[in-house]
């Protein structure tokens, strides 16, 4: 089976944080930039898991003959749980934002949220 090169790991992470920030800066629709965020963050997830995947050292194990190649640490995976984490979290904070000043204003246009002005 061929080894897919880390670059097209690279190449769609850069392309999905684009996607996502893209997103993030041009909508005026508070739940479409929370979405480009989201993107931004599975961007950096996709990257963290690739990376770990292909630096991170191997320990080889002979078994029955056969030698085996399994990776030595996990850190790239925890990396990617604690940002998954974040994300629910950062979703579930924002919706509830959004909820609240959507009761108050009948709007989630980020152009009508002046709830800081004097």
């Amino acid at each position: 089976m061929p080894v897919i090169p880390l670059w097209w790991y690279l190449m769609v992470s850069a392309g999905l944080f684009a996607i996502g920030l893209f997103g993030a800066l041009t909508r005026k629709n508070a739940v479409a930039v929370l979405m480009g965020i989201e993107l931004m963050l599975n961007a950096v997830n996709l990257n963290a898991v690739a990376l770990w995947r292909f630096v991170s050292p191997t320990v080889a194990v002979e078994a029955g003959g056969a030698s085996t190649a399994y990776l030595a640490s996990v850190d790239g995976q925890i990396f990617a749980v604690f940002v998954i984490a974040l994300a629910a979290a950062e979703a579930a904070v924002g919706l509830a934002l959004i909820i609240a000043i959507y009761r108050l204003r009948k709007s989630v246009e980020l152009d009508q949220f002046s709830l800081m002005n004097g």
